[in-house]
């Protein structure tokens, strides 16, 4: 199975100031470890995150690179990796279908891995996440790390559902690995 994760408010802390340098990534406990059980049953694991802080000019792309060097390094430090990572620089106002809620990187991932949308969860921490997977045919997993659970109060609109919501990645790949309590 391929599974789509986003990054900030999933696999590391949302930052409200964007994570601008390796040394601000901070990762949410246990989201490494999920990664690599992930990995360790077989499944390929892939980053789908808009990262408009390169197109914003806040930092540039080579910086990009090496926070998600470092993003390697943790997920490594518990047996995890990624299979690939699609990063939309796009700022706001230059979106293209690559941005979430744009299911460009998406569809792309699938078809990199040759895997069916109704068999491809994504999980992520925003309506933007859920919008994306729901456009793109993707089951859709909600966490309420980052801003998951201000996305649930929100209410979850009839066009995205149905949404798995989990407390953390934990939660939802113990779910995808039939671990569910």
């Amino acid at each position: 199975m391929l599974v789509l994760l986003d990054r900030d408010g999933v696999l590391n802390e949302e930052r409200g100031d964007f994570v601008k340098n390796p040394g601000e990534l901070v990762m949410i406990e246990g989201s490494a470890k999920a990664v690599a059980d992930l990995n360790g049953a077989g499944h390929r694991v892939v980053l789908i995150t808009n990262q408009s802080v390169v197109g914003r000019g806040i930092i540039p792309q080579d910086m990009l690179d090496r926070i998600h060097d470092a993003l390697r390094t943790e997920l490594a430090k518990e047996g995890g990796h990624l299979d690939e990572i699609y990063a939309c620089t796009d700022p706001p106002w230059a979106a293209t279908d690559r941005r979430k809620p744009g299911a460009g990187m998406l569809r792309e991932a699938m078809s990199q891995f040759r895997s069916v949308a109704d068999e491809t969860p994504m999980i992520g921490d925003s309506l933007r996440d859920l919008q994306a997977a729901a456009s793109a045919g993707c089951r859709r997993i909600l966490v309420r790390t980052g801003n998951g659970a201000a996305t649930q109060a929100d209410g979850l609109a009839p066009d995205i559902l149905p949404v798995a919501v989990y407390e953390n990645l934990r939660g939802a790949v113990d779910m995808l690995l039939g671990n569910d309590p």
